[in-house]
């Protein structure tokens, strides 16, 4: 596994919750990524993200990893959940609170 690969495998095993994204929740840089993260921010937990757009291998390496070909992609619990239309469908049925919210528990009783 190259350096990118690991560092991508860091991130999403170090953090319950990651939205790989193009800007960040307070400043996004397409609608997709603003819907993934306003739909996050719903749920009203803590999660991190990365800003594809500061590193192009980063931006080409998660498609990789995950074998998905869009940003953004949202990280639970290890696992990748899918992109913007999979998370606002999850959002609407309330899916989403309750895997995001699940995983935090369990990562702080780790």
């Amino acid at each position: 596994m190259d350096e990118v690969q690991q560092a991508i495998k860091q991130q999403v095993e170090s953090h319950p919750v990651i939205l790989f994204m193009k800007g960040t929740p307070q400043f996004p840089q397409c609608g997709f990524s603003m819907k993934a993260s306003q739909a996050l921010a719903g749920c009203e937990v803590e999660f991190a993200y990365v800003n594809v757009l500061e590193d192009e291998r980063i931006r080409q390496g998660i498609k990789e990893f995950g074998n998905w070909p869009t940003i953004p992609q949202l990280y639970v619990g290890g696992e990748l959940v899918g992109g913007s239309d999979i998370i606002l469908q999850m959002y609407e049925s309330g899916e989403l609170e309750t895997l995001v919210k699940g995983a935090v528990e369990a990562k702080s009783q780790a």
